[in-house]
């Protein structure tokens, strides 16, 4: 009897799930947030800062909190520095340009995958989509087609239906959409969203037409294009806006 009545209790099914569920969108929550803030540079690349100085500005506890850090610490987006804190990583435009060619690579299978398997679902919310760039196409700002592109990515590894690809995918393309947001706001000749817009059209467009080798040849064309951008950072851009513990050479 003694035996029967220590036995554990069962935690009753309408207790333990809500529970769980709002731990896991905390931590995904964070992770948006910190990510957000990575790709507009208000962490700016190479700087200094503490665990408590990321739970002020996300606004959320240190376990989702510090739950982002490791994630983003994986992604090689945070350098986590024992006894010194949290380092925003510089931006390595050698090293990222040969992040852009494994991009490509990868991409080309996921866009692949998403034209072959595209449902009537899929194709809907592309069509949609490409509607909606084409009808904004000269107003929209860079924060709403950074919304935008963002959606873009999920309907095409929606599509594809391989959830392992996201894994891979998602720190790539904060990456350049890092690379994208500093080229559009910092160099002095802004050439606008529009050649950026038009090549997400011809992915979405052959994508939800089902046309496989037309939507890799488009994906390509638009790896090509931010692959333009690099030549122009490289030359003009103050390096500082890359590691913000450059020093400019001269003061504001």
């Amino acid at each position: 009897m003694a035996q029967r009545a220590g036995r554990p209790t069962l935690v009753s099914a309408d207790d333990a799930p809500p529970a769980r569920r709002n731990r896991v969108n905390l931590f995904e929550l964070a992770y948006q947030r910190i990510e957000e803030m990575l790709v507009r540079c208000e962490l700016a690349p190479g700087r200094f800062l503490a665990m408590q100085d990321l739970q002020d500005m996300t606004g959320l506890g240190r376990t989702p909190v510090h739950h982002a850090v490791n994630r983003l610490a994986a992604d090689t987006l945070i350098v986590i520095r024992p006894r010194h804190g949290l380092q925003i990583a510089p931006i390595d435009l050698a090293r990222e340009r040969v992040l852009l060619h494994l991009r490509r690579d990868i991409e080309r299978f996921v866009i692949r995958l998403a034209a072959e398997r595209a449902g009537p679902s899929h194709r809907n919310q592309m069509l949609h989509m490409e509607r909606l760039l084409r009808e904004r196409r000269d107003g929209l700002t860079l924060a709403e087609f950074n919304t935008l592109d963002r959606r873009i990515d999920q309907m095409v590894l929606a599509a594809a239906g391989e959830p392992f690809l996201e894994h891979t995918l998602r720190p790539l393309h904060t990456l350049f959409r890092r690379i994208g947001f500093i080229h559009h706001t910092h160099m002095a000749e802004q050439p606008g969203l529009a050649g950026s817009i038009d090549h997400h059209l011809a992915v979405l467009n052959a994508i939800a037409t089902r046309h496989v080798e037309r939507a890799v040849a488009a994906s390509d064309a638009l790896i090509a294009f931010v692959e333009t951008m690099f030549d122009e950072m490289e030359a003009r851009l103050d390096p500082s806006l890359l590691d913000c513990s450059v020093e400019p050479l001269l003061a504001p």
